[in-house]
């Protein structure tokens, strides 16, 4: 009697690991599975008929894979699949960026630096006139900065999409009151429009735009009718020259290595937040990093911002859209937005 239920027991938790068993593999299979739908869409050339087919054949193979695991001939149908997977994965890694492609006029150029001394040439400064989203006229000028003129550092914060998401642009000033902003953006070809998704399927380009003020702000808040907050940067003044140079270092390295944009790795904040680790030495890793709309809860959190106000205050005393929307055209733009925002003190500097 004994041995019987010893047998039965024996059976019944065989059983149970094999199910287990079953359904690890059929999870890792699914996901595998919908990883390779995704990037067989984003990546396969063609149009949408040839992709849809494409994948039906692939979605067609997979659900046959799971059919013949659970009929008993795992390591048969695992075999194929891996086999299969394996395929895609090659073919995915193969797939280089590119700087030859029709890109849409906003990102069609790179900032480039050239460097004597001091002296910064930057060539495709993006100073376009904004009318519209789709009405502009387009400016890539060449400017020379002064390195021992470089005197501030700002954050601007610009939200379209709820509290969690915004886009970042670091500008940088100068005595002499001129400011160049970088931007880290998508670069997209003229057929495409903006996608998180296809951002982590190689769809994109990455770009780092310089720009002047009036364009990569104004176009934002003017035109796009996003909502900006501008923070001013506590950084010593090496610090603000080693992140100026680390951007134009990045930019020129795009114009002869291009990369792909991704959502999450390569993009406004986590590219800035590489470059600071650099720069200073190991800076914690949060949330924050990922959910850009909270990066100057990040930035505040590690010293960087203005300690002399609490978080709230330097948002309310940066929040720059209405004037920047006052301001508009006019050539003291960079002035009138920062306007109300007390500067830094240079004896609270690190």
């Amino acid at each position: 009697m004994n041995g019987t239920i010893h047998r039965i027991m024996t059976a019944s938790a065989a059983d149970n690991l094999r199910i287990i068993a079953l359904l690890f593999a059929t999870l890792l299979v699914g996901l595998s599975a919908a990883w390779a739908v995704l990037a067989l869409w984003y990546q396969v050339a063609g149009g949408r008929t040839i992709k849809l087919g494409i994948i039906a054949v692939w979605i067609a193979c997979s659900v046959g894979v799971l059919l013949t695991l659970w009929q008993g001939w795992a390591a048969l149908s695992l075999s194929v699949f891996a086999a299969a997977f394996a395929a895609i994965v090659i073919w995915w890694w193969r797939i280089e960026p590119s700087n030859d492609r029709l890109w849409a006029d906003d990102v069609a150029q790179i900032a480039a630096a050239r460097f004597d001394g001091d002296k910064v040439t930057l060539h495709n400064v993006r100073n376009f006139d904004w009318r519209s989203n789709t009405d502009y006229s387009q400016r890539w000028e060449t400017r020379v900065y002064d390195l021992k003129q470089l005197n501030s550092v700002d954050m601007i914060m610009s939200y379209w999409r709820g509290p969690a998401i915004a886009h970042m642009l670091v500008s940088f000033g100068f005595a002499t009151g001129e400011h160049v902003a970088f931007s880290v953006e998508i670069r997209r070809d003229q057929r495409q429009g903006y996608s998180e998704v296809g951002g982590f399927f190689k769809e994109f380009g990455l770009s780092i735009i310089a720009a002047d003020e009036r364009d990569v702000i104004r176009v934002r808040t003017n035109v796009r009718g996003e909502d900006a907050y501008l923070y001013r940067i506590r950084m010593p003044l090496f610090a603000m020259r080693s992140l100026f140079l680390g951007y134009l270092g990045e930019s020129n390295s795009l114009v002869t290595t291009p990369r792909f944009y991704n959502t999450v790795t390569a993009n406004c904040t986590t590219l800035v937040y590489h470059m600071m680790t650099r720069i200073v030495g190991y800076l914690p890793l949060s949330y924050r990093i990922l959910l850009t709309g909270y990066f100057p809860a990040y930035v505040y959190g590690v010293g960087g911002l203005d300690q002399r106000f609490a978080l709230a205050e330097l948002r309310t005393l940066g929040h720059i859209t209405d004037r920047a929307r006052k301001s508009d055209r006019s050539s003291t733009f960079s002035a009138d937005i920062r306007r109300g925002i007390p500067a830094i003190d240079p004896a609270s500097l690190p």
